[in-house]
């Protein structure tokens, strides 16, 4: 039992991104999902499902996986800028990885936006720890 707690503890910034990441990443499938259905194209879907994912983790990861010790509004407001910024630069790479799972190659939507999620989660973990809550606890 004090292993586990030993591990827990050392572990927590990476169990609580694993915990909020699989809730962004509910949202991101989930929305991305409910706009395929009602006949939006998948670019689309995917723009709406990430900014909504990007929300959820940004309120998430700042609090709790990263603990931002931000006060100043300067200082908020660039932890945001930052993020989404970052964030953007995962859009692509998703946008990327659906468009030739789904348009060139064919497949199922929703399992290459399962396969767009596990890459794009451990590269937005990188870059908040490296870059946007740099300053904070791991």
């Amino acid at each position: 039992m004090q292993a586990i707690k030993l591990i827990i503890n050392k572990y927590s910034s990476q169990l609580l991104y694993l915990v909020f990441g699989v809730l962004t990443t509910i949202v991101n499938i989930a929305v991305f999902g409910l706009g395929i259905k009602v006949g939006i194209s998948t670019t689309v879907s995917n723009v709406l499902a990430w900014f909504l994912s990007v929300l959820v983790a940004y309120l998430t990861n700042r609090v709790w996986v990263f603990g931002s010790q931000a006060t100043e509004i300067s200082e908020k407001i660039r932890e945001v800028v930052t993020f989404f910024y970052y964030r953007g630069l995962t859009l692509i790479l998703d946008l990327a990885i659906i468009f030739v799972g789904v348009n060139l190659l064919h497949g199922q939507p929703i399992i290459w936006k399962i396969i767009d999620n596990v890459v794009v989660i451990i590269l937005n973990y990188v870059l908040s720890k490296v870059f946007i809550f740099k300053s904070n606890k791991m």
